[in-house]
């Protein structure tokens, strides 16, 4: 396969750059894919979409604020943006730096409160880099750092952004990036969902830079993915098990919740713990969990529309997509939503 049947035409003014009025006011375009029949409606509406017996999975990865201002000790401003926590006991990060000049092993960099991060070593583009000088790490990025908005929102982040690129089920810290499929949920909303006699039940995937990486090659097969933490609790695991046994479907909230699941399940049968997913899905791919997918429109060329087209076939997918951009819904990250069943 390759990176050009993925593509589509869309108008750059369908980029959302703001969150909708509501977490419940965005649009939602339903689409199934045996019949390939698209219809519109919104997402105050989507407990409509589900079946008693269905189990919806959500990720409650919470977004930390990952880009952190500081100076080199020469005075230089520099930005350090934190990717991924490494295994061990020091609090060492693999982080992408922004500074006039690339800084070298041993180079200190300067942080607010008194934080000191010092390069450690540089691998695959990315910067090894010791933290010191906090007690409590992720209490001082929180107050530090600030919310690492998408490229493809071209502005700079404001006060809203703290609470809307945010899950209201958002618990584990982690991710440098939401799972936007999530943003548009309530508490409301999700008590009306349970009300109708489906389960809810969550995995924790965070999520990270590969999520906005572009692929390089026009051979998919010569893309590497990046990997991402994941973890599925037991009794998630079980409740899958007793849904599928009871005909009912599991309904992913959003491509994360999906590719931890379909990660966890690569053997054959889903596995509860802790891994790292790397897992491309194209089409062609046999989904062993997931039977639908709620998700906000992705990115032309991106491994995300390709895993939905993967869900839907492409064809369908493209279809989709087209009725998308021809009725003006929103894409992307702060955009409107689909259920795909």
């Amino acid at each position: 396969m390759r990176l050009s049947d993925f593509d589509y035409e869309l108008p750059p003014e369908l980029i959302a750059q703001h969150p909708a009025s509501r977490r419940d006011a965005s649009r939602l375009l339903t689409l199934d894919r045996a019949s390939g029949a698209v219809a519109e409606t919104t997402i105050a509406a989507i407990a409509g979409e589900f079946r008693a017996g269905d189990l919806l999975i959500l990720n409650d990865t919470r977004v930390i604020p990952a880009r952190l201002k500081g100076q080199k000790e020469t005075g230089g401003a520099v930005e350090v943006f934190l990717v991924r926590r490494l295994p061990g006991a020091d609090e060492i990060w693999s982080c992408l730096i922004k500074a006039s000049r690339s800084p070298g092993e041993g180079t200190r960099i300067l942080l607010p409160g008194g934080v000191t991060a010092t390069v450690v070593s540089r691998e695959d583009g990315e910067w090894q880099v010791l933290f010191e000088g906090a007690a409590d790490f992720m209490g001082w990025v929180e107050g530090a750092g600030s919310m690492p908005l998408p490229p493809y929102i071209k502005r700079q982040p404001e006060g809203e952004d703290l609470e809307r690129y945010q899950t209201v089920f958002a618990r584990e810290k982690g991710a440098v990036a939401a799972p936007t499929a999530g943003l548009h949920f309530t508490p409301e909303l999700l008590d009306e969902i349970r009300s109708r006699g489906v389960q809810i039940a969550s995995v924790t995937l965070h999520v990270g830079l590969g999520t906005f990486m572009p692929v390089r090659v026009e051979e998919l097969s010569e893309h590497t993915m990046h990997r991402e933490r994941y973890r599925i609790p037991e009794e998630t695991a079980a409740a899958i098990r007793r849904t599928k046994e009871a005909g009912g479907r599991v309904i992913a909230l959003g491509t994360t919740s999906l590719r931890a699941l379909e990660h966890a399940a690569a053997s054959g049968e889903l596995v509860a713990g802790e891994r790292e997913a790397d897992i491309f899905i194209l089409p062609g791919y046999r989904f062993r969990v997931v039977d639908a997918l709620i998700t906000n429109f992705h990115l032309p060329k991106s491994t995300l529309f390709m895993l939905v087209c993967a869900f839907a076939g492409k064809e369908t997918m493209l279809h989709a997509y087209g009725e998308a951009v021809k009725r003006r819904f929103r894409f992307f990250s702060y955009g409107d939503a689909m259920f795909i069943s």
